[in-house]
């Protein structure tokens, strides 16, 4: 059709009647031209009305969901808390999922021969059974090395902290819990445990990191194809807890420092739904654990031995991002709902002057670790450090000098030590470099009868005539300590 040759207004008219078939605009004659505001109008109206209907934004997988995340590294570790958690599962109706970091495969067998990835296999199942007895279903293994001794550091290393830290954030993310329950992060008198230590830092960095996009940012991705196959991300979103509580490993005699400093459950109570005590309950559940156990446990069980499991279960608390007193019941303040993300100091530097020393190892990590987490009243729990070990054994305790100078110091180092210790290493004068640290480490020998009174170690360090510092320790020599 040629319009060119036609008179200018005829063109108007057909260039506005073409115009208004795309747009879909119908010129009536009589009336106005249509402005250009009106017609576009019109084109987006016309394309809205043409938009398909967008699928529902999925959510979080609700079969997941947990009011409690209970992170240990061991099966069987679950029996420190079974008592509580009895009555939180049967009689406040609160969610519970188990994260373990190991399958403790380095653990004894009292009825089998199975060993290693094998009893580490037979130990998982132990764990499910236990922990379905009472009503838990929710149960992951992110099989990390498990580790026997009391040393924090080798359990993060050689447990592979970085990527036990990626998957507890997956877990937090992913089941969403109200609350974090893990084992203390302090170096307690006891079994003491490094993967147990190990379990408190994991679980007290994903709380402070779940909630953070920036960190492992690939579990938050969106997936491109959420129905289709080959999805490289993980479709996940921030949570941050409400809550953080600890538990120790601190044998019975000496739970004296845990007292006021969180809630605590009876397990004598009786269940008014299972109409049996709480400890019934927990004993029942840990007499799956047969390798750790054996089968005197289960005779003991039959005939309503339960003692070790009537003591009540004491936590620590952590910290609260919701209204809550320090002593009060676990849920008291939190409401549904996510909360926003709440950042920590992280750790500052510390500007000291002269000479000093400290204890170093998982002493000196925790001084800083607290304050970072913003868990600083950990700090106050011990009136002094403390250690186990056991009756003649060595006994491996670091030292740290600092020289906060602008010269070159000697710093002679003595220690004090009870009746029947022994000296391996560490009494020597010390060449410490300006604004340098010196790791000191100091091996003894304890004596070859169990004491469970504390004893006091103490080291004195002098520079030019005068003392520096002083750093005492106390120590417990039992039986069942860890080895270092």
């Amino acid at each position: 059709m040629r319009i060119w040759n036609l008179p200018f207004s005829l063109c108007s008219t057909v260039g506005v009647l073409l115009l208004a078939s795309i747009s879909g605009i119908f010129v009536i004659e009589g009336a106005s031209d249509p402005k250009p505001a009106d017609l576009e109008t019109g084109l987006q109206t016309r394309v809205s009305a043409q938009l398909p209907e967008a699928p529902p934004n999925l959510g979080p997988d609700d079969r997941f969901k947990a009011d409690i995340l209970l992170i240990v590294p061991h099966p069987d570790d679950e029996s420190a808390t079974s008592g509580y958690l009895a009555r939180a599962i049967y009689d406040e109706h609160k969610r519970v999922s188990v994260l373990f970091t190991t399958r403790s495969e380095g653990g004894g067998n009292a009825v089998g021969l199975e060993q290693g990835t094998a009893l580490g296999a037979v130990r998982e199942i132990e764990a499910r059974q236990a922990l379905a007895s009472l009503g838990v279903m929710n149960v992951w293994f992110l099989y990390g090395r498990d580790n026997a001794g009391q040393d924090v550091f080798f359990s993060l290393e050689n447990g592979n902290h970085g990527a036990l830290l990626e998957k507890t954030i997956r877990f937090v993310r992913l089941t969403r819990p109200e609350v974090i329950l893990t084992w203390i992060p302090d170096y307690v008198a006891g079994e003491n445990h490094g993967d147990h230590q190990a379990a408190g830092v994991i679980a007290t960095e994903a709380f402070d990191l779940a909630g953070d996009p920036t960190a492992f940012p690939e579990q938050l991705s969106a997936p491109r194809d959420p129905e289709g196959i080959n999805n490289m991300v993980e479709g996940l979103r921030p949570w941050q807890p409400k809550k953080i509580y600890y538990f120790s490993d601190t044998y019975t005699s000496h739970t004296d420092f845990l007292k006021g400093k969180g809630p605590q459950y009876s397990t004598i109570d009786i269940s008014p739904t299972r109409q049996t005590s709480y400890a019934r309950l927990a004993a029942e559940a840990e007499a799956f654990h047969s390798t750790q156990e054996g089968e005197e446990f289960k005779k003991a069980l039959a005939k309503g031995d339960i003692k070790s499991f009537q003591e009540p279960v004491r936590f620590v608390f952590g910290k609260s991002l919701v209204k809550s007193s320090s002593t009060g019941d676990i849920f008291e303040g939190i409401r549904p709902g996510p909360i926003p993300f709440a950042s920590i100091p992280g750790y500052q530097s510390e500007s000291r002057q002269g000479l000093w020393i400290e204890l170093g190892g998982p002493w000196a990590l925790y001084r800083v670790f607290w304050k970072a987490h913003n868990i600083g009243h950990l700090s106050g729990l011990l009136q002094q450090p403390e250690v186990s070990v056991r009756p003649g054994e060595t006994m491996h305790l670091p030292l740290l000098i600092h020289n906060d100078t602008g010269t070159q110091a000697q710093v002679p180092l003595t220690i004090t030590l009870p009746q029947g210790w022994k000296v391996l290493s560490g009494e020597a004068r010390y060449t410490v470099a300006a604004h340098d640290i010196y790791p000191v480490q100091t091996v003894l020998v304890a004596p070859g009868v169990r004491n469970d009174m504390p004893q006091e170690v103490t080291w004195k360090a002098e520079a030019n005539g005068r003392t520096l510092g002083a750093v005492t320790i106390r120590v417990y020599v039992i039986d069942d300590a860890m080895p270092q």
